[in-house]
C-alpha cells in the first residue's frame, strides 16, 4: 500500500514533530513516528504500475500552484487504538487537490481505502495511532489541550510515501509548479 500524501514544510513538521516527540516522552507513545515525516494523506491505495502513478502525480503537481491550509483543535477517530490528530480544514483549493488526485489516480489503483472518497475524506495530521488506548485518551488529550493547534500550512507538494517494513518513507516527491495552467479549450474551438 502507498500513501499519497502533501508533506508540511520543515517550520510545521519541526514543530509537529516535537509535539510526537513530547507523547513519547509522557506516554510512551511512537508509533505514529513509523511516518517520520509529518504529512496530510489523500489517498492510500494499491496500484498495477508505480511508474504510472508518479506520472499522472507528477502532472497533477505541474498544474498546481501552491496554496495555504489551516488546522484547528484536536480530533479523534475513536476504537481500540483510538487516532489523535490535529483537523485539516477543507477548502475550496484542498478539495480540488484532492478531486484531482482521486481522478488522476482511479485508473492505476488496485484498491483503496474507504476513507479516501470525497464524502468521507477527513485531512489531519496523526499525533498518535496504534498505540493508543481508551485509558490514555483523558491523560494525552489533558496534555494536549495546554497547546492550541492553529497552524497555517503551505501545501506545495504531492509526495508517494511508499511501506518499508514498519516505516512509511518518501518514494517520490513532486514539488507545485504552477506555470501550467490546467488547458479547456478555447471557446472559439469549440465553437468551430
Amino acid at each position: 500500500m502507498l500513501a499519497i500524501t502533501s508533506l508540511l514544510n520543515p517550520q510545521n513538521a519541526d514543530r509537529i514533530n516535537r509535539i510526537i516527540k513530547s507523547l513519547e516522552t509522557e506516554f510512551g507513545l511512537d508509533d505514529v513516528q513509523a511516518t517520520p515525516d509529518p504529512h496530510l494523506t489523500y489517498q492510500l491505495a494499491g496500484v498495477r504500475k508505480l511508474s504510472s502513478l508518479k506520472q499522472v502525480l507528477r502532472d497533477v503537481a505541474r498544474t498546481t500552484r501552491p496554496f495555504t491550509a489551516f488546522t484547528t483543535g484536536l480530533g479523534l477517530f475513536p476504537g481500540p487504538n483510538p487516532v489523535i490528530y490535529i483537523p485539516v480544514l477543507r477548502s475550496d483549493a484542498l478539495n480540488h487537490l484532492h478531486q484531482r488526485i482521486l481522478h488522476a489516480t482511479a485508473p492505476l489503483c488496485l484498491r483503496t481505502d474507504k476513507f479516501s472518497g470525497p464524502d468521507c475524506w477527513l485531512p489531519h495530521i496523526s499525533l498518535a495511532l496504534h498505540d493508543t488506548t481508551p485509558e490514555l485518551l483523558g491523560p494525552v488529550l489533558q496534555y494536549l489541550n495546554n497547546q492550541t493547534f492553529n497552524l497555517q500550512l503551505t501545501i506545495n507538494n504531492i509526495t508517494i510515501l511508499r511501506q518499508q517494513g514498519e516505516q512509511f518513507l518518501q518514494e517520490k516527491s513532486f514539488g507545485f509548479e504552477g506555470h501550467k495552467q490546467e488547458t479547456t479549450p478555447d471557446l472559439f474551438q469549440q465553437l468551430a
